[in-house]
């Protein structure tokens, strides 16, 4: 049985994560946006679930749901699912509240980032981001380029530790929409499976994975340089240091 904390479980993939790994067992710890979203993980949290509440978009708000998570008890793995689509808060919630979640978190054996088949359409330039969410400065596309780079420059500096990125594929969620063309429930397996499993292809490190398959990503995601200059950034603009 492993414990496994996942942001964004109110609905969506985040929510049908949840409920696999409770369905097989393992304690699941789930996180809403703010008191009033509580309700829609009630039914998990009545099958044992234990909830964490804060806004990934404020950056004061995730220093407390990692305080929430650590004092919980250590977590076996993290599925850094919560994610927008669009506006100002792209950036604090796709990558800025991963990255410092993962820097404040006990550290667990597994990490897992929600990436997107449209991360290779982001810039790998970091020229004028706002990382606060003050302003929209990048993009939806941007934000999944960087998550993506930000799993795979952790593979690479954090001993012990195995991370990856996902592409869940374009499922039917409140983000994706109800016309969407992929299963909601296959879009999920993957991200339980990397963070549960004892296959030995779910304990490899530094994948970006599509369908348990691992794929190819953006090549600014392998770069080093790159990779670093984001930390960097996230580390300046969190004023917290990954390691």
């Amino acid at each position: 049985m492993h414990r496994v904390f996942i942001t964004g479980s109110a609905d969506g993939l985040g929510r049908a994560a949840a409920q696999t790994l409770l369905d097989d067992g393992h304690e699941v710890v789930v996180h809403a946006r703010s008191e009033a979203r509580l309700a829609a993980v009630s039914d998990l949290v009545g099958r044992g679930a234990v909830p964490v509440v804060g806004d990934l978009a404020d950056l004061d708000q995730t220093r407390d749901v990692a305080e929430q998570v650590n004092r919980i008890g250590r977590v076996d793995a993290v599925i850094h699912n919560a994610g927008v689509s669009t506006g100002p808060t792209v950036l604090p919630v796709n990558v800025v509240a991963p990255y410092l979640l993962t820097a404040l978190v006990h550290r667990p054996q597994r990490l897992v980032y929600l990436s997107s088949d449209m991360h290779p359409g982001g810039r790998a330039d970091l020229t004028g981001m706002d990382w606060s969410g003050r302003s929209a400065t990048g993009s939806y596309s941007d934000s999944k380029l960087f998550v993506t780079t930000l799993a795979l420059a952790v593979a690479r500096i954090v001993p012990g530790v195995v991370s990856n990125a996902v592409d869940p594929g374009w499922v039917p969620t409140r983000m994706g929409g109800p016309n969407a063309p992929d299963d909601l429930r296959l879009g999920c397996l993957t991200q339980a499976w990397l963070a549960v499993s004892n296959d030995p292809d779910a304990r490899t490190t530094g994948g970006y994975w599509h369908h348990q398959r691992l794929q190819e990503p953006h090549p600014a995601v392998h770069d080093q340089r790159f990779q670093d200059e984001l930390l960097d950034a996230l580390a300046r603009s969190t004023t917290t240091s990954l390691i």
